[in-house]
């Protein structure tokens, strides 16, 4: 298994991921994803700006999704509490994490957030940033596994509530 850069031709199933995911939370009765996001469109450009990630296993099946960037998320500007990496700093950020159903209970989401976390210490980053809904404690519980801190509340750009996150990456 590995994690490579997502290529425009990876856009279909990467949304099949997100679909079942979007299903998966409305079962648990969490209104995350349930609002049109996220959608085709903005998986393409998280593709066209590099920031889009899969996990492909030896016969080249995607098994998981995610956005990671370094660019500044504008959402966490503002938090009802604290960063403990100041904002003006470069940091990473993940959005859009999608295990495909048969490949959930693997362990995908800690290998890609490793994945992740190698990046940043090869760029001299030292810090990781992500935001989840407060119902959904199933990825509040891995990140909190995987030594995640609670910071605060930030608000998206469409105005929902979200539990933000960090890690200060050594």
């Amino acid at each position: 298994m590995k994690i490579r850069l997502s290529k425009i031709e990876d856009i279909s199933k990467i949304m099949e991921i997100i679909e079942e995911a979007k299903q998966f939370l409305a079962s648990q009765e969490i209104d995350q994803w349930q609002n049109g996001y996220p959608n085709t469109e903005q998986v393409e450009n998280d593709v066209l700006k590099g920031e889009s990630y899969v996990v492909v296993n030896d016969e080249n099946q995607i098994m998981a999704t995610s956005m990671f960037t370094s660019n500044p998320e504008p959402t966490y500007k503002v938090i009802e509490g604290n960063w403990i990496v100041d904002e003006t700093e470069v940091y990473g950020v993940i959005h859009r994490m999608a295990i495909k159903k048969e490949f959930r209970k693997f362990g995908l989401a800690t290998f890609m957030f490793h994945e992740f976390h190698l990046q940043l210490l090869e760029k001299k980053i030292k810090s990781l940033k992500i935001d989840t809904h407060e119902e959904n404690t199933g990825m509040q519980s891995l990140l909190k596994k995987l030594g995640y801190k609670y910071c605060g509340i930030i608000y998206t750009n469409y105005n929902a509530k979200r539990l933000a996150f960090e890690k200060v990456i050594v």
